[in-house]
């Protein structure tokens, strides 16, 4: 596997595998999610990566150049294993020095509604685990219309990540 593949596939992982160490959150159930709206919550799931493309810019050339893309789908899961949803998204890389850095815009679809997620992930081509990150929750539908906050994404396995969501509403 090329270094820039392993490093989309740690990024995609990173956004789906889409947040912060939290001790302990509640259990990612419908009644959860539908009474998301009008009050400040956290939001734990666990994402494992399904399926990941990359679309480079310069097929066949460098490993990785600006304007390179990658499309991803994940899995989440609450704290208990159960499957709640699943998110999706592309990252473009805008900097191919200093480790990287990419550009993402990923949506998670959860009992109840969607969240719009959006944001940098820095050091996507560094080797290693992909980085952790945070992106900032930028609207929602359903129980989550009108949604603000941030997700954190730590990387967990390989391929999977844990996501903290923190709504402020």
């Amino acid at each position: 596997m090329h270094p820039i593949r392993a490093a989309c596939l740690g990024t995609a992982t990173v956004l789906v595998t889409l947040l912060a160490c939290a001790p302990v959150a509640a259990a990612a159930t419908d009644d959860e999610f539908a009474d998301a709206k009008g009050t400040d919550r956290v939001i734990t799931l666990i994402g494992h990566l399904a399926q990941q493309t990359r679309f480079p810019v310069n097929p066949g050339g460098s490993p990785a150049a600006q304007g390179d893309r990658t499309v991803f789908r994940s899995v989440l899961f609450d704290q208990y294993g159960n499957e709640v949803g699943d998110t999706g998204g592309t990252c473009t890389t805008t900097r191919v020095d200093k480790g990287g850095a990419e550009e993402c815009v990923v949506n998670y679809n959860l009992p109840g509604g969607q969240l719009t997620v959006q944001g940098m992930v820095f050091g996507n081509l560094n080797p290693g685990p992909p980085p952790s990150f945070d992106n900032a929750v930028t609207g929602g539908t359903g129980a989550f219309d009108r949604a603000r906050g941030s997700v954190h994404a730590d990387t967990i396995g390989t391929g999977t990540r844990r996501f903290t969501i923190d709504l402020d509403r």
